[in-house]
């Protein structure tokens, strides 16, 4: 498989988890103000979840750009990323339906912290293939922000038994750090010359 294919593939796979979050919305039954209350759980956990998903394309794409191969390892660590991701809607759902619950947010938690765990190892897959001196490893160096977001995940899962609403405002604060334009990787993409190749767009990584 190419690289492009392997984006094509993830790209259509997050394109179809965020629809099935959206159809997972519940039409108001009513027409005040008032019919939205009961949803208004269901739609906060859609929009952090729309965010998060939104995050992992967004990262996602701009990583390959800065890749030049893919081999066996780094396709089994892109779909191991995206199995976690794909149980983001289910989770989403029981989350959503059972405000501040602490099974709900616990598990939804545990999804969340095993993505970023997956994530993780995909650029450390790319980096032991393309070598500690390709443009991905230079990029990401440490990963500080990287490891920051499993260490908050972490935190999270004990206190959703304890204080739901805080493990909850802690996910929210993940999305809300990979929501800052990081320039790592895009300073690593080279400007294209003046030929016929197409030319890469600019993005953000943590």
């Amino acid at each position: 498989m190419t690289r492009a294919r392997l984006e094509a593939f993830s790209d259509g796979v997050i394109a179809i988890l965020i629809t099935i979050m959206v159809l997972e919305l519940k039409i108001p039954h009513g027409s005040t103000l008032d019919a939205l209350r009961p949803i208004l759980p269901i739609f906060m956990a859609y929009v952090l979840s729309f965010t998060t998903l939104g995050i992992y394309w967004n990262n996602h794409h701009h990583m390959f750009h800065v890749v030049d191969h893919v081999n066996g390892a780094i396709l089994w660590a892109n779909l191991h990323l995206l199995f976690w991701l794909s149980l983001i809607p289910v989770t989403t759902g029981w989350m959503g339906e059972n405000a501040l619950a602490p099974w709900p947010t616990a598990v939804y938690g545990m999804v969340l912290f095993l993505s970023g765990i997956a994530y993780n190892t995909l650029v450390r897959t790319i980096i032991r293939h393309e070598g500690p001196h390709s443009r991905l490893a230079q990029a990401v160096k440490r990963d500080v922000k990287g490891k920051a977001s499993i260490a908050i995940y972490f935190l999270a899962l004990p206190l959703a038994f304890v204080r739901p609403w805080i493990a909850q405002m802690l996910f929210a604060l993940v999305a809300l750090m990979w929501l800052v334009p990081d320039r790592r990787i895009e300073s690593s993409i080279p400007h294209e010359h003046h030929d016929h190749r197409e030319p890469r767009e600019h993005g953000e990584i943590g």
